[in-house]
């Protein structure tokens, strides 16, 4: 986690954020809000799936966490993986349970023992209720002929040899899936089956066409860089959508953040919170690379965004360290399993206003991951399931964004500098107006020692009421755990005021803190 830094405080900031219906961006699309259930350490075994557990139904769902997800407001569920699903046989986790197969699982040094996969997520996500599943299939050790299969025993209603199984299987429907991910960060070489951009994207663009001709209305996400550093970046992107622009939906996005050791063995604080500013240069930079493609091409097609992983995540540190010997592949071991502190869950929070700010090109998002797994929910076996700090300004998010519109943020803020990306804003805020005519501002002080001022300026047609939710901690590293499940939670902003004649809005934002504001 971590390291609170502290200095002499200085006198309060100023900044303003003038909100205008006439200005629009986008509309936002419900599957920003999405997450990730990868076969990795507890996400399925013991996460959503636990057998035995006071709480577990009698698929062996945990209701507890069902619950958890219900509030989180989590959307589409992308699965099985991840860097799993290079090397997954998605025919192992289908028909009787005692006769499926255990595997070993290279990207986790784990061992899968098959009892979850495609008909248990189907019937979790309908348990949960209105949730999209978004499927990936393998082209790590895999490749077309398999990708084919899956889809005709998901999506084929019946008459043939697969979806005859399937049917035999316990699901008469067809899953209907419609968005589905052509493999996994196939970039990086870390990844089973990692390929350069020549063969990978002419194996996506075979695989894409394929599936198109069993199922013309699937949408597929292609692989982009893995990240933003990735050192094939930009060139890895006109490769791979060169060759697979007319035939694709989405393009993907992996970005993860945390804060780095300065040479004196303390946190770069002050860069750990303008992790946003990378976050926007990536998106921008990728849809530059989709606009300069679909020119070359003098394409009518549109290629959007999928985000579709993104979080804090304290890499390379003993949580996510993976088993290690021939002879140790544990069922479900805890991995990146990282404890979220009050100043992650601000820069989480500013992450999401990130993406709201750029829902006209980001048009998919998931949260990696969901359960136990650098996640918003964590469970103990046997034990509790609650909710972590990164919990609050996700749910809250998709609460109030669902169904609204983003409005083009005019916002006027200071500055401040920071070691990775020099000068950055010290506000990143985001209104966004509702269904019901509310209008809702998402905002992040990022200063780490100056409380903000913070005015509003709304449109002519506002609300009457307003009301400020707040999640700040004095102490920085303040953390939900198994022993003290609920240190941090948002509160109620009673700075927050509203001057009808005016149309204005005052509130005080704490320094590192996260807030929305709401005006009905």
């Amino acid at each position: 986690m971590a390291e609170q830094q502290t200095g002499t405080t200085p006198a309060s900031q100023t900044s303003r954020l003038i909100v205008d219906n006439d200005f629009e961006v986008a509309s936002v699309n419900d599957r920003l809000f999405g997450s990730f259930v990868e076969h990795l350490g507890r996400c399925v075994y013991d996460g959503i799936y636990e057998p035995g557990h006071p709480e577990a139904d009698e698929d062996g769902f945990r209701r507890d966490v069902i619950e958890l997800v219900r509030e989180l407001g989590a959307t589409t569920i992308r699965y099985p993986g991840g860097n799993f699903v290079s090397g997954y046989r998605w025919e192992d986790g289908v028909g009787p349970k005692e006769d499926r197969p255990r595997r070993l699982d290279l990207a986790w040094h784990s061992t899968e023992t098959n009892q979850f996969g495609l008909h248990e997520m189907a019937k979790w996500l309908h348990k949960v209720g209105g949730n999209e599943l978004m499927e990936a299939v393998n082209l790590g050790t895999r490749g077309l002929e398999n990708a084919l299969d899956l889809l005709e025993y998901a999506n084929i209603p019946g008459g043939t040899k697969l979806s005859e199984e399937r049917r035999a299987n316990g699901a008469d429907e067809p899953f209907g899936i419609r968005m589905w991910c052509l493999g996994n960060e196939m970039d990086g070489p870390w990844q089973t089956g990692h390929k350069n951009a020549e063969d990978y994207g002419k194996l996506a663009a075979s695989v894409a066409a394929g599936m198109r001709m069993i199922d013309p209305d699937v949408e597929l996400v292609v692989c982009g860089s893995s990240s933003h550093a990735m050192g094939t970046f930009g060139a890895w992107e006109e490769t791979v959508l060169g060759k697979t622009y007319e035939n694709v939906d989405f393009v993907s996005c992996h970005a993860y953040y945390h804060p780095e050791f300065k040479a004196d063995g303390t946190r770069d604080m002050a860069s750990f919170l303008a992790s946003g500013v990378d976050m926007d240069g990536f998106i921008k930079d990728v849809a530059a690379a989709i606009d300069a493609t679909k020119a070359r091409l003098k394409s009518g097609h549109e290629v959007f965004i999928s985000f579709d992983e993104w979080n804090v995540w304290y890499l390379g540190e003993e949580p996510s360290r993976n088993p290690e010997g021939i002879g140790n592949w544990p069922v479900a071991p805890r991995l990146l399993e990282d404890v979220y502190s009050a100043v992650d869950a601000v820069v989480f929070g500013d992450l999401l206003i990130t993406l709201l700010r750029n829902a006209d090109r980001v048009h998919a998002a998931s949260l990696a991951q969901l359960v136990n797994v650098i996640a918003p929910i964590m469970t103990e076996p046997g034990g509790p399931a609650w909710r972590q700090t990164t919990f609050y300004p996700f749910s809250l998010t998709a609460k109030y964004a669902k169904g609204g519109t983003v409005l083009e943020p005019k916002l006027a803020s200071g500055t401040y500098e920071t070691a990775k990306y020099g000068e950055v804003p010290t506000i990143n805020a985001v209104a966004v107006r509702g269904a019901d005519g509310s209008v809702t501002v998402f905002v992040t002080n990022r200063s780490l020692d100056a409380a903000n001022d913070f005015e509003i300026r709304l449109p002519e047609d506002h609300g009457t009421t307003v009301h400020a939710q707040t999640l700040h901690e004095d102490d920085l590293l303040a953390a939900n755990t198994l022993d003290d499940q609920t240190r941090v939670t948002l509160h109620d902003n009673d700075t927050a005021t509203l001057d009808p004649a005016t149309g204005t809005i005052h509130v005080t934002l704490p320094p590192v803190s996260w807030t929305a504001v709401r005006v009905k």
